[in-house]
Formats: C-alpha cells, sequence, structure tokens
C-alpha cells in the first residue's frame, strides 16, 4: 500500500475528533514500516475526554464538512481548519483558504451552488491576515479578486509563496465589498494574534469572522494561539464582544462560536493572567539559582524558574476549566508560559528577574 497521502490522513484524523480510530490509523501502513515501528516506539500520554459540545459535524468520505449558516453564507471544516463563503448570482465570496482543506473548497463550493443554481466560480477572496496555514491554498482560485488589510500585502511580499498570490485590493481602516446584493464588511482593529489580523462581518448572516482569536469550546491553541501580541490579543475579546453579530467563525477546529464562547474564553485568559501574575510575585527563585547558579548556567535558572512557573501557574486554571474547554490539559501550560512572558516583557512584572534591590 503506498504512503498514506495528507488528504486520507486529515480525512482519518478529522473523524478521530468525534470517534477513536488509532488502530485504524496504525493499520494504514504494513506491519514493520517506519510508521508502524515508530507509533509502536513512542510513548503517547492520555488526556481527558473531549466534552460533546466542543466537536463539530462529522467530515464525509472527502474530509470535509460544509455546512449552511444564515442568509447566503455557508462554512466549510476539515476539524482542524475553516473557511466560509458567501453565495451570490454573481460569483462566490470566500473568506480564507487553508491548505488542510485546499481543493474540497471548490467541491463544498459546487455543493452548495449546484444545489441552488447558482455559479460556483469564485470571484474574490478574503485574507484575514497572511499566515500560510490560514491562505496557503489560494492559489487555487485563479483570476480572483484577493482583498487583505494592507499589512497583509506588505508582509506576503516579503513571503514570496506562490501559494499565497498578494491582495490585488488592500485597505487600512475599512472597506465594504458588494457583490451580487450582498455586504461583507471588513475592519482592522490593531494587531492581535498578527499584525494585519482583520474582522470579517456578514451583515445578512448576522456572522463575525474573527481568525486564531476565539476557539469555541476549546482552549486557546499553544502559546495563546502563537500570538504576536499577546496584550493586544487579550484585548481584542471585547472588540470581538463589542460587534454586533450571532454567529462566529473562528478560523479552526470543528464548530462554530456563540457569544457565550467568547465571554468563557476571555474568563479563561483573564484567569490565566491573574495566576501568572500571582506566580511571578510568589515562587521562591531561591532553588534555581542554589542549583544553577555555582556553574554559571544562566540560560539553566531562567529555563527551570519559568518551567516552573509554567506549571504553577496553569495547575488552578487546569482545574477549573478542565470539563468546560477541551483540551483544558493539552495546552495550558504552554499558555501560561506565553502569559507569563508576555507579563514579564509587556507589563515588567519581572518576579526575580526585576530591579535588584
Amino acid at each position: 500500500m503506498p504512503p498514506l497521502d495528507r488528504r486520507t490522513f486529515l480525512r482519518h484524523a478529522s473523524v478521530a475528533a468525534a470517534v477513536p480510530v488509532a488502530a485504524g490509523l496504525l493499520a494504514l501502513d504494513p506491519p514493520g514500516t517506519a510508521t508502524a515501528a515508530a507509533a509502536a516506539a513512542v510513548d503517547l500520554p492520555d488526556y481527558a475526554p473531549v466534552p460533546a459540545g466542543a466537536l463539530g459535524p462529522t467530515v464525509n468520505a472527502s474530509g470535509y464538512s460544509v455546512g449552511h449558516v444564515a442568509a447566503n453564507l455557508y462554512w466549510v471544516t476539515d476539524g482542524f481548519y475553516q473557511a466560509m463563503f458567501v453565495t451570490t448570482p454573481r460569483g462566490v465570496v470566500l473568506v480564507d483558504a487553508p491548505p488542510t482543506i485546499g481543493h474540497n473548497l471548490p467541491r463544498a463550493i459546487a455543493e452548495v451552488t449546484a444545489a441552488r443554481n447558482l455559479p460556483d466560480r469564485v470571484t474574490h477572496v478574503i485574507y484575514s491576515h497572511s499566515h500560510a496555514d490560514h491562505i496557503g491554498a489560494a492559489g487555487i482560485f485563479p483570476g480572483a479578486v484577493r482583498i487583505a488589510h494592507a499589512q497583509t500585502k506588505q508582509l506576503l511580499r516579503d513571503a514570496r509563496d506562490p501559494n499565497r498570490p498578494l491582495p490585488t485590493v488592500t485597505f487600512d481602516d475599512r472597506y465594504e465589498l458588494h457583490v451580487g446584493g450582498e455586504r461583507l464588511d471588513l475592519s482592522y482593529h490593531g494587531p492581535n494574534h498578527s499584525p494585519d489580523n482583520i474582522f470579517i462581518s456578514v451583515p445578512s448572516a448576522a456572522t463575525l469572522m474573527v481568525v486564531d482569536m476565539i476557539f469555541p469550546g476549546w482552549v486557546p491553541f499553544k502559546s495563546l494561539a502563537e500570538s504576536q501580541d499577546i496584550p493586544d490579543w487579550i484585548g481584542a475579546h471585547d472588540l470581538v464582544l463589542a460587534a454586533p453579530w450571532q454567529t462566529l467563525v473562528g478560523g479552526h477546529l470543528g464548530r462554530l462560536g456563540a457569544r457565550s464562547d467568547v465571554v468563557l474564553q476571555r474568563d479563561y485568559v483573564n484567569d490565566l493572567a491573574a495566576s501568572a501574575r500571582q506566580t511571578l510575585d510568589t515562587l521562591d527563585p531561591t532553588p534555581f539559582f542554589t542549583k544553577y547558579g555555582p556553574t554559571g548556567n544562566a540560560w539553566a535558572i531562567f529555563k527551570s524558574y519559568l518551567d516552573a512557573a509554567a506549571a504553577t501557574a496553569a495547575a488552578p486554571v487546569t482545574a477549573k476549566y478542565l470539563g468546560q474547554l477541551a483540551a483544558a490539559d493539552v495546552f495550558t501550560v504552554a499558555n501560561a508560559e506565553a502569559m507569563i512572558n508576555s507579563a514579564r516583557i509587556d507589563t515588567g512584572i519581572l518576579g526575580p528577574f526585576g530591579i535588584r534591590p
């Protein structure tokens, strides 16, 4: 049997989000292959069950699910990433093109437009931000008008990635796209996850798309969503809640979001920030300096202290949200580490590395 290709892997992995299929995945390679041997050698940890409410729809045999949001707005997910699109008599407006969904995007679009006797040609592609994991399949829609924030164009010009063609239309603060009787409102509210991340609103569907900000039903991805500006990422929770919408498309995982999901994640983030501050104020650095100071290994002092601080700050937050948010036991330590580093660097809460008495 040939090696497992990415689409097949992602299809099986998406199903695994709802049904354990570890044995089936291992069986895809013949016994004795490198994949099977590596899987057998790895001692993988166990994690708490995923709450049923965190899971989205089951993907089809091709590895995707397409669903109706409201009005002429639809969304696509493979269980890991999300995109959305608006159908119109003049063509389709697509927002983001994650490579893990890839060529399943035109399949999903055709599935909807054929049923509604509408054109399936993608006339416009909107980039939520520059990151390749969200727009790395944009190149499969040649001839589309590509719309993004002005900073996105500069970042993509520097990246020189043929899979992320440069936007043809850019804006600084706000942009209204009118196509076939539909309106999409694009707005920029400053940096958060990335310096160019935008809000995309579809008023007719009361829907807002903000990517890598809110993870409905789940804790944020590792290191607070790998955000480049942690304070503004935290502050953007209030900006999302201040916007008028009923349904949220977050760009990740398998389900859509509601306002209660934003409130719950904001509570998680605020609790983590408070725990990080308390840890920096109270964790005794003496054992780390005593152990590594005589050897002159400054990095060992920093690492051991920061590792212990992340574990200490994460512990009460993990305990509180386990069962409320999926993967609270998976990424909370990494999120605490990012929060602690942001507290030190961005807000001056330095713990034992502050101004020497």
